[in-house]
Parts: structure tokens; sequence; C-alpha cells
């Protein structure tokens, strides 16, 4: 028996467990967050005697004696104010790591109550946000310790909201004081656990499965294999992912799951599943596109090892390029990144009705959720209900199926709720990552510096299957010759299954890796013509009524010149500066069918806002409620957003392809002015109580290939340009950002957006390597390099418009995948000024950051 002291009252232990376990599993205290288990992310952060410390690694036996406290423990006064300055200064997003750094700042400003900013940052330094870039967190902390010193009052919520203003988001109250629910802080009566038993070997033929021993083990529920389900091949576009592989198959990455086990309690989990007897035969993984397309490479798959194809041709590259004064051509290869979402994949399934399945997921989009289950389960879609609950992180790497289709498959077959969940480990090891690429690029201009041509071939690694594989190469393909105006393009994309962990979405998705070639050889051409890297994107910049080089007319939101125009001095006043630019789309585009819809009820005296749109902390819900609020000038407080459900609230398609803002955001729009239709009559929220109101909008776009001479690949583009500022050891000293997107929907959230991203990037190009050797993962989160509060730079971000604007959600333009875009390439170019290295490969080698091996 074990007494500890938490939140002022004694408590007992009967087992000595890691204290988290206790927090969570025993007191239900759900405040505390398991994002790793390791003592690497920060997310359980508790205080004990004062001092922050990580509940996830120490057993409760280490803490007799002491006085611990978690957020439920904080005064009400110290929670208003939390509260308070986290959402005024922006400081929340996806909200998972937030309570650990509340007790962070609870840590340091109890002993220090006029903290300097770096005080601030060693105080977080053990706590990883990859949402926010830290900045905004900092601002939060310094505001808090403000409030408290000068025992300042809380002011009154503002009752007007319009667009481009600053508001506190909806969502930050239950983010801050951790009452808002993710999946495993959810527990459901009868509840059963769930994990695979993975492949051995990257490639292998399964000779046989032997479950004999682990069914005999006393806590095994159920062991289902591929023969169990009823459709075994899913996919979120192309359908060649097998749920299981069964036995005289052949695993394609060490993510195959081959056994799915159910035990009544999770700590016997792994026991049962190691009973599960396998007999392989190894087989020669295929770990590059290079050896996966020769002619006697083994087929990773029955209709080939090539996965998808993109060809973008416009005038005629070859001539003029042939007739170009100034060419440039270079080789460039970019890495596997992961994600590194603080929250690790969760799901709970329960059976529902008669035949039906409820999944409790916080993915980025329920409804192909709902459609992946369905198909695997042969079940018509609506029988299986899926709810999202706060999703924490995301980045595209929750597009994928990675735990729901367990679960709902183990609900399906025991009756029973099941909860599967990844560890931080699997995680690593078994979702998506972003795709390593290798490109060869030539790129042409004129005596005057002006663009002529681009010729490029880009080879995509997509692993073992195919996730969002063809769109990610197609983006790739369609940005490569980035946002300036010339129309000689010629490009081919190939898109390579290999036996390396799956290449899915990622923010960015494609254009990181094209836009990191283009931006390096643009510099090698302004050094060739005697010109500034700054003037020679100057002359090219796309403008308003030009054609972008996928054929497309630019509209007149562009404002890429005034984003160049933004950074100029501070780019001729510093002798290590970096230069790039980037466009990135709005909407999924190229053809595709992009519908944004949402449904307002009247319920109670309020207005509900229905619409699945996922937010995995980019703020859609702040979004919706802003554009409600400017459409029809209600006060805030009189709207309730609604979680993602597809039994409650409208199909708005995936989170990404920075989609919601402008595509679900003109659906709200649209209904909007159908509700304010009514209060224009003189009608109150009373009147109309019970009344339903439904908009859509959807987004029409040419297919890649269109005959039309200027065809509309997107509905809409951001623009941005970036300046990395380096000292003279190499370090980053600042970043500065100007971005076009269009009319900000809420101040803080869009310069959130855009600081988390540059973070992202610069880990990216400097700090962050997703090892795989020989098919096998290699990469633990603390040795990932994600960049951390005391690393992150000084941060500038500035937002210009253009005269003109989309008409589309009162001119609001997608930022959450551009503002990662540029920052590689600025960053290759910084250092290119500092010691006249070339660098063509990501991460950069011989830098502050990465020193090269003598």
């Amino acid at each position: 028996m074990f007494t500890l002291n938490i939140n002022g009252k004694d408590v007992a232990s009967n087992t000595d467990k890691p204290l988290l376990r206790f927090l969570r599993d025993d007191l239900k205290i759900t405040s505390a967050k398991d994002g790793c288990s390791e003592g690497a992310c920060g997310t359980c952060t508790i205080l004990v005697d004062g001092k922050a410390v990580k509940a996830c690694v120490q057993k409760v036996s280490k803490f007799i004696g002491k006085k611990i406290l978690t957020i439920e423990g904080l005064s009400d006064r110290e929670k208003e104010v939390y509260e308070y300055c986290f959402g005024e200064a922006g400081a929340v997003q996806c909200g998972f790591c937030i309570p650990g750094m509340v007790i962070c700042a609870k840590a340091l400003l109890d002993v220090n109550s006029n903290p300097t900013k770096l005080d601030v940052k060693k105080a977080i330094r053990g706590n990883i946000c990859r949402c926010t870039g830290y900045k905004k967190i900092e601002e939060a902390i310094l505001m808090a310790a403000k409030y408290f010193r000068d025992n300042l009052q809380i002011p009154d919520p503002v009752g007007k909201l319009k667009m481009n203003q600053k508001f506190k988001r909806v969502d930050v109250d239950e983010k801050v004081n951790g009452t808002g629910i993710f999946v495993d802080d959810m527990e459901l009566p009868g509840m059963i656990y769930a994990k695979t038993v993975r492949s051995k070997y990257p490639r292998a033929i399964v000779n046989k499965i032997d479950i004999t021993k682990a069914e005999a083990h006393p806590d095994c529920v159920k062991i289902l294999l591929a023969k169990d389900v009823p459709n075994n091949i899913i996919g979120h576009i192309k359908q060649d992912w097998d749920v299981m592989i069964p036995e005289g198959g052949t695993t394609r990455y060490i993510g195959d799951s081959l056994a799915l086990v159910a035990t009544y309690h999770k700590d016997k989990l792994d026991e049962v599943c190691k009973l599960v007897d396998v007999e392989y035969t190894e087989l020669e993984p295929i770990t590059s596109p290079e050896d996966a397309l020769k002619a006697d490479a083994p087929l990773i798959h029955a209709d080939g090892n090539i996965m998808s194809r993109s060809i973008l041709q416009r005038g005629n590259a070859d001539e003029a390029i042939k007739n170009s004064k100034y060419v440039v051509t270079r080789k460039y290869k970019t890495p596997f990144q992961e994600h590194g979402f603080m929250e690790p994949e969760c799901a709970i399934a329960a059976p529902e009705g008669e035949d039906g399945i409820l999944l409790y997921s916080g993915s980025q989009s329920v409804y192909d959720e709902q459609r992946e289950i369905s198909n695997m389960l042969k079940i018509p879609k609506e029988k299986v209900h899926c709810h999202s609950q706060l999703v924490g992180g995301g980045f595209g790497g929750k597009e994928d199926m990675s735990v729901q289709h367990l679960a709902a498959l183990m609900a399906w077959y025991t009756k029973k709720p099941v909860k599967v969940k990844f560890s931080r480990q699997e995680s690593l090891d078994y979702h998506v990552k972003r795709h390593a690429m290798e490109m060869e690029f030539t790129t042409a201009c004129d005596e005057n510096g002006y663009l002529t041509a681009m010729k490029g071939v880009i080879i995509a690694d997509t692993g073992a299957y195919a996730s969002l594989g063809g769109p990610v190469l197609q983006r790739a393909c369609t940005h490569a010759a980035g946002p300036y105006n010339y129309q000689n393009i010629d490009i081919l994309g190939m898109s390579v299954y290999t036996n390396n962990v799956v290449a899915g979405a990622f923010r960015g998705f494609g254009v990181t890796q094209s836009c990191f070639a283009t931006e390096n050889n643009i510099n090698l051409l302004a050094e060739m013509v005697g010109i500034s890297p700054w003037e020679m994107r100057y002359r090219n910049a796309i403008r308003p009524g030009q054609e972008l080089p996928n054929g497309q007319i630019a509209d007149e939101s562009v404002a890429m010149v005034e984003c160049l125009e933004a950074v100029k001095d501070v780019y001729e006043s510093n002798p290590y500066a970096g230069i790039a630019i980037a466009f990135k789309n709005s909407g999924t585009g190229v053809g595709n069918k992009d519908i944004g819809r949402c449904i307002l009820s009247v319920e109670n005296g309020k207005v509900h806002i229905k619409t699945s749109a996922a937010c995995m902390g980019q703020g859609i819900a702040t979004m919706c409620t802003t554009i409600l609020c400017e459409t029809t000038g209600l006060n805030p407080a009189l709207t309730v957003h609604e979680r993602a459900d597809t039994f409650h609230t409208p199909d708005s398609g995936t989170s990404t392809a920075s989609r919601q803002t402008v595509v679900t955001g003109e659906a709200v729009r649209r209904v909007s002015e159908k509700l304010k239709a009514e209060l224009d009559k003189g009608l109150t929220l009373f009147d109309l109580e019970g009344r339903e109101f439904y908009g859509e909008y959807s987004a029409k776009t040419d297919p890649m290939g269109s005959p039309k001479k200027n065809p509309v690949s997107h509905v809409s583009y951001s623009y941005g340009a970036q300046v990395v500022i380096l000292n003279e050891e190499g370090k980053v000293e600042k970043v500065v950002a100007a971005y076009d997107v269009g009319t900000p929907v809420n101040i803080q959230a869009v310069e959130g957006q855009i600081e988390g991203g540059i973070v992202m990037g610069l880990g990216y190009a400097l700090t962050e390597e997703f090892k795989v050797e020989g098919g096998y993962p290699k990469t633990k989160l603390g040795t990932l390099g994600l960049m951390r509060s005391t690393d992150a730079p000084e941060l500038e971000v500035i937002l210009v418009q253009s005269k003109g604007k989309i008409p589309e959600a009162y001119g609001a333009k997608g930022c959450g995948e551009l503002c990662l875009i540029p920052t590689a390439p600025a960053c290759s170019h910084a250092y290119y000024r500092l010691d006249g290295k070339f660098r063509s490969q990501l991460p950069l080698k011989g830098t502050f950051y990465k020193k090269l091996k003598k």
C-alpha cells in the first residue's frame, strides 16, 4: 500500500505502478496526458513539492510523503487567469500539451513573479509543443505573470465578433484546464483492450500463425486473423492496404498486422501477443525506389511497383531551355519526416443498435472512417456511427486508418467496447510519414533573370501502401515550378512502392519537397545573372492576371509581390540571411469533388453549428463561429460548435489541403445568410426555436492535364516569403515571414499557425531525422530532434493582403500548410551565404545543428 497526497487529499495505491497510470487509470485524473511514457514530451507534467516533474517514468513509491498537484488542484483564480491569458495570447491549438505547459508555468511563477522570456523558455524546455512554435505559449505565461503580480481582473468577453480580429478561441477553457476529452481519456463500462501482432520483418512470407497458446491465456478475450475480416483490403483512396496479412501472404513493412488480440486488461496485451507464434520465410526487403524500379525487382503489389504517375506539361520546356542564357540542373534529396503530433493514435469502438458500430476517435475525417470501416465490415455506412473527440494534433498523419478499424473489427465480433491505442513507439514505427523524394530539376532564365522554363523529375518513396501518395505527388508537380510567371514546364512524377514505412499526407503535401529544389535553383540562377536572390524573385513573382506555371490565371487576391516587399529590408540588411518563397493551394482541386456543408440549428436559444470539419488544433470552431457572427451580428456567446459526428453533422470532407477555411467557411457563410434573412424580419432566436438551416459550397476546378488553355487547378492559393537569419556560428537567430492568407479569420490563430509551421520547417531542415535502416525505423521520440522552446528562434509574422480578394469566406485563404514550405530552402540559402557550401539534401549537414563527422 502506497499513500500519496494528490491535490490536497491522501489517496492509496495497492501496487507500485508508474504514477501516470495511477493518476489516469485509478483516480481518473486525465489532465495529465500520456504522450510518450518515455519522459520525453512533458504532456504528463505535474507539480511535486513545487517542482515540475514528469509522471510517466517514476513509480508511485517515489512520491510517498510528497505533495502532488495537477491542473485539477489549481485554485479558481489560477484557472481563470491561465484560461484567459492562454486564450488571449493564442497559445492553444490542439491543446494536448497545454495542461503540462500550465503546470510548468505555475512552477516558475510561484518562485519568480516577474520572469524574463528566457526564464519562461527554460521553464517549458522539457515540454514539446508541435503546434505553436512556443512563442504564444511564452507570451501567455508572461501575461499570466502580470495578471497574478498586479492582481488584474479578467476582462468581460467581447460581444461582437468579426473577421480579422483578435478573439479567444472557443475551445480554450477545456484545453487549458484539462477537462476537454481526448479518446484515451474515456473509459466505457465493460471495455476491453486490443492490439495487433505486427510483422517481425519488412518483407517475409507468413508461413503459419499459431494462436493456440495465446487463446489459452486466462486474460485473452478473442484473437482475430485475416480470414475473420469480411473485406480484408482497405485504403484511403486506393484500396491496397491489408487489414491483416493472411497465412501464405507476404508482408510489406514492419507495421503489417498479423493477428488482432483482445484482453480484459490492457497490461496483459503484450503478454498475450508474445504467445502468438508466427513462422516466417524472411525475404530481402526493397528499401529504395531505385531498387523497386529495377527490371528484376519483385512486385510489392500485383499491379506493379509504380503506385502512381503525374505529368504536367505546358509550352515547350526543351526548346526554351536550349534557347536560354542561363541554365541550372541539380539533384535534390529530402527524407521521411515524422509528424510528431503529441497525442498518439487511439480509438474506442462499441456495439450500437442492431449490428451497428459506434466509434470514438481523433481523426481528420469521421466520414472517411465511416466509409472505410463499413467497407471492411461489409455493412451499410449508416450502421457505422463515428464521433470525434478532441484531436491532439494531426498535420496529415491522422487521415489514414491506424487504430480505428481495428477497434471496430474487434467490437464487431465481441459485442463489447474496445480500446486500441498506439504507444508512442508504435506510432513512430507504424503510421505514415512525409514522403522521401529524390528530384532532378532544371531551371532556366534569360540574360535579365526572367525565368523561361523548368524541367523536373520527382521520384517519391510511398512505402508499402498508397495512402495519399497519389495526391501528394500531384501537388509536388503542380507547385514544382514555384509562384512565378513562366509557362514552359515539363514535370514527370512517380510514386514508388517500397518495403519502407508508409508515406502519406503531411503538412505541405509534396510542395515542401519540390519547393526545396526549385528555390535552390533560383538562387544559383540569380548568382549567374548577377542580381540578388531577392531581386530574382521579385522580377518573376506572380502578379494578378498573369499565368502560373500550371496555367491558372492568378486572381486579384494574389499578394506575392507584397510579401517580398515586406521582407526586403530584413533580408538585405543581414549578411547571413536566406530567402525563399512559396505558394500552396486551398482545397483539394484538380477536378476532385470538394464540398463544404453546414447546418445551423436553433436549440434552447442558441445557434448550434454543425459541420464534420475536423479540428486538429487549427481552430475550426472559431473559424465557423467568426463567419457566423460576421454574417448575422450575433453575440458569439449565443453559438455552440458541435463535435464532428456522422449522425448529426453533415459531411464537410477531410481536414486536408488547407481547405476547410475556404470550403467549409463559405458553406457557413451561405447558411448564415439564410439565418440572417430570418433575423432581419424581426424574428428572434426564441421565435426560431427548433428551426434548421442548411448551406453548402462546392469548389469547381479542372482535372490535372485538362486541355483548357488556362485550367483552374485550385479555387485559391496562399503565398508567402520567409527570411531565415543566422549568426556567425550558424545558429538561427530569427525568422521573418510575410504571408498572404487573404482576410485573416482570427489573428491569434493565423499567427500561431504560421509560427508553428516555421518551427516545424526548421526541424525538417536542421534538426529532425527519422532514420530507417533496411526497412526498420530506428528512431525514438527523444532522439527524433523535435525543436524545443530553447531551440526556437525569434519569430516575426507579417500579414499582407492584396487589394482584391477571393469571393469565398470573406476572402479568407488557408495557411496551415504554406507556413512550413519555404523554411527549408530559406535555411539552405542562409548557410550558402554563410560558408559558400551548396546543400542539396535534408536535413542540412555541416551546420550548427548537424556537425559533419570528422
